[in-house]
């Protein structure tokens, strides 16, 4: 059995029977070099390569966690969150009720697309502002599974499609430039034209999540961790500080970026944003410790999974599968464009699924499935597409990425929210199925 496969079934299995997701990646990572020939030795070197790889993602998940501790300091998600509990309360009419729920889900929704670009702190908002509203959610028996997915497609839609903030580094720095890397001219090629088609398909599975599958009440049990609170004035000089912190944020990236820097310009600008809380005095000298501190226990268990991927990632590498497997399923469609579409994009789904990260994919495929995709007589754009889906395929509904472990980390604050049953499982179905159905449409179009 080809060894990518087995790791990744493997995995899944493990992560269902509700094993820790850390836990699944290592034993999946040594049963799949063990079945390419590794050996231990051979699979554990290549692990531990892996998890050198992952240092800088926990560092950036670090300093957007205290970033995000000092945003939440200035008292800005809890004086949202008491806001909309009392107007939750007074409510009396269904129109209202309705009116509030969905205008509270739009909000979601944005500073989930936000937090890409504009906002530059990706996951880092949703342990932040989630938790304050789960009262609320309570109090409209909302399911959590459609808060899930509207984080999930608000996270993962954005970097596929708009190519700023994490979507520049996804579209431009990753994707063309993997594709361009491996012999396809991409100059003069509009990727949000490529990316289009795919994007619409997210956007189904979004409207069929809140509109249908998610749609009737749910109630979960009252606990103390999801007691309305009420948050204490908030002065106008922590909001005008707290809007300059993120313009610095934002602004640095855009800089370093125009001027083609190829350090991490994330982490220079969540530094200075931090930087602003603490020269204005909203962030003491005395509790910036603490806000990185707390920044790095929220954000602790995504960093180690996401640096364990980073191992898993690595002994597939190493086995050399990812190929065959590739050659594998070119053999079975024997020249067939429509199959071999489909099948580019089941592979992608596949590696991303167990890899957990849709950035880390797109380098292992792009130097095969640019020839393949083109002896195969693709166009330059549906090759672009057909890559593009197939690495973003798996982000949403991988028990190991980030797409998913953020919106736990807020849902699950008191216990009700299942990482796996609540998470993995509904973004898997709403948005993988109509993201492959609509990247193989792409691929055939463009």
């Amino acid at each position: 059995m080809n060894a990518v496969l087995l790791a990744v079934i493997l995995m899944l299995i493990l992560a269902l029977l509700r094993v820790h997701v850390v836990i699944a990646l290592f034993i999946g990572a040594l049963a799949g070099g063990l079945s390419a020939g590794l050996g231990l030795d051979g699979t554990m070197l290549a692990f531990e390569l892996g998890l050198g790889d992952g240092a800088k993602i926990a560092l950036s998940y670090g300093l957007l966690g205290a970033f995000a501790m000092a945003v939440a300091h200035a008292g800005l998600p809890e004086v949202l969150a008491s806001q909309l509990i009392r107007r939750t309360t007074s409510t009396k009419t269904a129109s209202r009720t309705a009116l509030i729920k969905y205008s509270l889900l739009g909000g979601i929704l944005l500073m989930a697309i936000f937090s890409q670009n504009l906002i530059p702190v990706h996951i880092a908002f949703i342990p932040i502002l989630i938790p304050p509203l789960i009262p609320v959610f309570n109090q409209l028996h909302l399911d959590r599974r459609v808060v899930a997915s509207i984080l999930t497609f608000g996270l993962v839609t954005t970097y596929m499609f708009i190519p700023l903030g994490f979507g520049s580094v996804f579209l431009n720095d990753i994707l063309l430039g993997n594709i361009a890397k491996a012999g396809l001219d991409v100059s003069g090629l509009n990727v949000m034209h490529a990316m289009a088609i795919p994007a619409t398909g997210m956007l189904v599975g979004l409207v069929i999540a809140v509109g249908f599958s998610y749609s009737a009440p749910r109630n979960y049990p009252q606990t103390e961790a999801a007691a309305p609170n009420h948050a204490p004035p908030v002065s106008k000089k922590n909001l005008i500080v707290s809007v300059v912190a993120v313009l610095v944020t934002f602004g640095t990236q855009l800089l370093l970026n125009s001027l083609g820097y190829e350090a991490d310009a994330l982490l220079l600008g969540a530094l200075l944003g931090l930087s602003v809380f603490l020269f204005t005095g909203t962030l003491k000298l005395r509790q910036a410790d603490n806000a990185f501190s707390e920044g790095m226990k929220m954000m602790a268990i995504i960093g180690f999974t996401m640096i364990s991927a980073q191992g898993f990632a690595s002994v597939m590498n190493a086995t050399g599968h990812i190929e065959s497997l590739v050659s594998a399923a070119n053999t079975l469609v024997a020249g067939n464009k429509a199959l071999a579409a489909l099948a580019m994009l089941i592979v992608g789904l596949i590696v991303t699924l167990g890899i957990g990260s849709s950035f880390s994919t797109l380098p292992i495929i792009s130097t095969i499935y640019v020839p393949l995709a083109a002896s195969l007589g693709f166009s330059p754009l549906a090759t672009v597409a057909i890559i593009g889906t197939a690495g973003a395929l798996g982000d949403a509904g991988s028990p190991a990425s980030d797409s998913t472990l953020g919106p736990t980390s807020g849902l699950n604050v008191d216990g009700h929210h299942d990482h796996i049953r609540d998470s993995v499982i509904p973004t898997f179905l709403h948005f993988n199925l109509p993201l492959l159905a609509a990247g193989w449409i792409a691929a055939m179009v463009l």
